[in-house]
């Protein structure tokens, strides 16, 4: 398994060096036909991480592949999803809040997980069944197992018996339920403070501390949250169907997720 999340961790990384590349140019922005945005970044990064993780002879779920019919995909035990540039809306606004997305998927269930933040050289990455997730910071975009798993570089989440909730909210997509959802823990009342930030940094946030919760009343595609899933899985955190108890599923036949709250 360690193995597996290595040559992800070295992909993530060569697709944030890719990403970088593109990142201090001029580019353009083309839109897909959802109007999501697209650039020459989100295809060069899935080129890279295509390269790396076809010889683990594992198929591959990527938001810039061309989708694998389900009569096929559904046979899948196991599965790679990927998503080269998540946030490529923050991309474009050159904020910095955007990542590589790498998680192994096993049972419908992600069991490792790696995001990479180019800009801040952030990698945080973990393995569920181990049970420990960590956040490393990288002095450049070279990999170097040697600098990985350190025990100080182990992430925790939040002492949730605080009195202040520390509530994540996207940067770029905000919903009505999300405003109800805040105004419930208002009334709970325990302090409530609002922590924007974009794409899969949010997992990373709860998972690290830095949050308490993360509801998500707004769209996202499984890419968008398995590797975030995997990290906060292994740091004893459910995300969870925001209707239920059931966790998020993956390589459904419909890729697209219903709402969710990681808590």
């Amino acid at each position: 398994m360690k193995k597996k999340l290595l040559i992800a961790i070295e992909a993530a990384i060569e697709a944030g060096e890719e990403i970088m590349k593109i990142y201090a140019e001029d580019f353009k922005v083309e839109l897909k036909s959802d109007d999501s945005p697209l650039t020459v970044a989100d295809q060069n990064a899935n080129a890279v991480i295509n390269s790396f993780l076809i010889k683990t002879n594992i198929p591959i779920i990527s938001e810039e592949n061309k989708q694998t019919d389900f009569s096929e995909r559904k046979n899948w035990k196991t599965c790679w999803m990927v998503d080269p540039l998540d946030g490529t809306k923050e991309f474009v606004k050159r904020n910095g809040e955007f990542t590589v997305n790498i998680a192994l998927i096993e049972n419908n269930q992600p069991i490792l997980g790696v995001i990479y933040v180019p800009v801040t050289k952030q990698l945080y990455y973990g393995i569920v069944k181990e049970q420990k997730a960590y956040k490393t910071v990288l002095k450049n975009h070279i990999f170097n197992v040697d600098g990985l798993f350190s025990e100080t570089d182990q992430i925790q989440p939040e002492n949730s018996e605080e009195n202040i909730i520390k509530i994540v909210g996207s940067r770029s997509h905000k919903s009505p339920e999300t405003e109800a959802f805040i105004k419930n823990m208002e009334a709970t009342g325990k302090q409530v403070e609002i922590v924007s930030k974009g794409s899969s940094l949010k997992f990373c946030l709860v998972a690290e501390g830095a949050a308490t919760i993360y509801p998500r009343f707004a769209p996202t595609m499984e890419w968008d949250t398995a590797a975030g899933q995997a990290i906060c899985n292994a740091v004893g955190l459910k995300v969870k169907q925001a209707t239920g108890e059931k966790a998020l599923q993956y390589n459904k036949e419909n890729l697209l997720n219903p709402f969710f709250i990681v808590t």
